[in-house]
């Protein structure tokens, strides 16, 4: 039998582990539809990413399609797209399109959407409904938690022995966008009481909603509500088929109000709430579409929360961002979203409205395919070759490994044993990787260097009066942990170490004299 599991080590580094062995997820998600016919998969999907190097598609399943009628199932989709990936030597995620899709929703079957007295809507402090089912609709979280076992336990049926199937997402970017809280009768009637006894002691409080929390007690007991719905679902599911199961978060972000971004999902804020409320989940995961990733990357990452990117900007600085993610913050999974659009014509790939980006502050260069799908092909090959070497050196300080955090970071400098290195990041350009660097510093005067867009020098420790030279300088590729050796390089080759657009290997010894 095949397995599954989320694990932490000695280090306290959490891993995905498949059938016994550590696997990270060089992966991406497809569009919204694309899964919604076997047909589609089978002619445009699988077909436009089978360069790209993925061992991994995160994929959605839909309540609509599989439960039409109440209480009827039908698996079809499921299946043959279990099947698809086999076939194709993929794993997958499955992305739960429940009850709630981006803040609404939008994917419940249509008996859901036309009973909504039974599952009844969240309310504007004026009245009016927004097309979101409250998480205080008790009716709604008992269908959603019986449709999402079932499931479960049709997947372990046909797929525990292949675990095909290595994770579930619940849910999508859940939360309530226009308005701050839901302000139904129900929803009134627990924000006015006192906080439920678990805040009380998370917080150590023993008062109402607001005078707790002050402004941000709305988007506090949202966070509580949902994440307890969450947690309802995800425990139903597992108990058919213990496989792990995380959240996903639309960003915190200007104007910061909440119901400007979905209040009460899983954004960093309420972090505390949803560990606490939803401890079945192994992360919370951040969707992101910012100019400023590496920042977001380094927010969600901390001891507790592994760090999982299900959807990433899919432009040519993707590959710059996961060779960070998981050579510095041992990321479970990298996945730009719409993956099967790298392998279109730039021209041909369809981008939000201007004025949608501009509403939910997305980067319009984030769905510039130029140059991507080569340099992420490139990227998600080398991390494959280097993981022997990296499950040996992670955790250590002896695997460095940056990437270029904004407009005005111009480099960086790595301190090792012996030596430092100085690195310049390119300039930013269009349908090119953003600077990276990382090093491996196999002994005080051995180093594996990999790069993008960025130039390094190295020197003596401050205060030694010595100088610093190079005795050998190789460059190469990784397989299977070991570096194999492409050229010597020497003469005016060895005057200066250059990144390029696609990630460089070398293997650089120094000696001082």
């Amino acid at each position: 039998m095949c397995k599954s599991e989320f694990k932490v080590d000695e280090k306290g580094i959490g891993t995905l582990h498949v059938d016994g062995k550590p696997f990270f997820m060089h992966s991406g998600e497809i569009h919204n539809s694309s899964a919604s016919t076997l047909q589609e998969m089978e002619e445009k999907i699988w077909p436009q990413v089978r360069e790209l190097n993925l061992n991994s598609l995160i994929i959605p399943i839909y309540w609509e399609c599989i439960e039409p009628e109440e209480g009827k199932y039908d698996f079809t989709l499921v299946d043959g797209i279990i099947n698809q990936a086999r076939k194709e030597g993929k794993k997958l995620v499955f992305l739960w399109f429940g009850l709630w899709k981006n803040a609404e929703s939008m994917y419940v079957p249509s008996w859901v959407k036309v009973d909504s007295e039974r599952y009844f809507l969240a309310k504007k402090v004026n009245g009016d409904k927004i097309n979101t089912i409250s998480p205080l609709c008790h009716e709604a979280i008992e269908a959603d938690k019986k449709t999402f076992a079932a499931i479960m336990a049709h997947i372990k049926s046909i797929d525990e022995n292949e675990c095909t199937v290595i994770g579930m997402q619940v849910e999508n970017e859940i939360g309530l966008l226009g308005t701050a809280r839901d302000y139904s009768e129900k929803a009134n009637e627990l924000f006015e009481a006192q906080v439920p006894e678990e805040i009380g002691k998370l917080y150590d409080v023993t008062c109402t909603w607001k005078e707790a929390f002050k402004d941000d007690a709305e988007e506090f007991f949202m966070a509580y509500h949902f994440a307890k719905a969450v947690e309802e679902i995800t425990k139903a599911g597992q108990n058919e088929y213990n496989l792990p199961c995380y959240a996903n978060a639309w960003l915190k972000q200007y104007p910061w109000i909440a119901g400007t971004y979905p209040s009460g999902g899983p954004n960093r804020t309420v972090h505390k709430i949803w560990k606490a409320m939803a401890p079945s989940l192994f992360a919370l995961a951040p969707d992101v579409y910012v100019p400023f990733c590496a920042d977001v990357m380094d927010e969600y990452a901390y001891e507790g929360n592994a760090l999982f990117i299900p959807e990433i900007r899919k432009d040519a600085v993707a590959s710059s961002y996961a060779l960070y993610a998981q050579l510095h913050h041992n990321a479970v999974c990298f996945s730009p979203f719409g993956i099967e659009e790298l392998a279109l014509d730039p021209e041909l790939v369809d981008k939000p409205p201007m004025e949608v980006m501009i509403a939910l502050n997305i980067d319009p260069s984030a769905f510039d395919t130029r140059g991507s799908k080569e340099a992420l092909a490139a990227t998600y090959k080398l991390l494959d070759e280097l993981e022997p070497l990296y499950l040996q050196y992670r955790g250590t300080n002896k695997l460095q490994s940056y990437v270029r955090h904004g407009e005005y970071d111009y480099g960086c400098l790595v301190r090792c044993k012996e030596y430092d290195f100085k690195v310049g990041y390119s300039p930013r350009t269009s349908g090119k990787p953003l600077g990276s660097f990382s090093v491996f510093e196999l002994d005080d005067n051995k180093f594996l260097l990999i790069g993008l867009e960025c130039s390094v020098s190295f020197d003596v420790k401050t205060g030694e009066n010595k100088q610093a030279d190079i005795l050998s300088l190789e460059a190469g590729h990784m397989e299977n942990g070991k570096f194999i050796s492409d050229k010597r390089l020497n003469g005016d080759e060895k005057m200066a170490l250059h990144f390029g657009s696609m990630p460089g290997v070398f293997m650089l010894e120094l000696y001082k004299y």
